[in-house]
């Protein structure tokens, strides 16, 4: 007997906020995309900044004051890794990427996932974390 595959799409909200001139509703984005962005503010969300979920997001914005070097890249890659695979059904952590970039005072970051639920190919989200002042 052949296993039978659940496919789903994924939708959320557009950070833009436009609204859709034919029928007036919040422009949405969907399956890749969606997840995408999902993935990137997990990232970037810190520990109690969501009212109703305390302990959603990562500790990664506290790690960009450390020295950029390979120890921070290593403890940047275990935070994401740990966020991700709590707190995102929707993926199946392939491999995630952490480079110190000296001369920028960053991190660049690779995160290698599989959608689960969709035919899709696998994704790959690149973006550089940096601290603020």
């Amino acid at each position: 007997m052949p296993i039978e595959r659940l496919s789903r799409g994924f939708k959320d909200i557009s950070l833009s906020f436009e609204v859709n001139p034919i029928n007036n509703d919040l422009i949405t984005v969907r399956n890749d995309i969606a997840i995408a962005r999902a993935v990137r503010n997990l990232v970037l969300t810190t520990p109690g900044e969501r009212l109703f979920n305390p302990n959603l997001g990562s500790g990664v914005s506290e790690l960009l004051f450390d020295n950029v070097d390979e120890m921070s890249a290593s403890a940047i890659h275990d935070e994401i890794e740990e966020t991700l695979i709590k707190y995102e059904p929707r993926i199946k952590l392939t491999k995630v990427k952490v480079e110190p970039a000296y001369d920028d005072n960053e991190f660049n970051v690779t995160i290698f996932y599989d959608i689960i639920g969709i035919d899709a190919l696998p994704q790959q989200l690149n973006f550089a974390l940096q601290s603020t002042r």
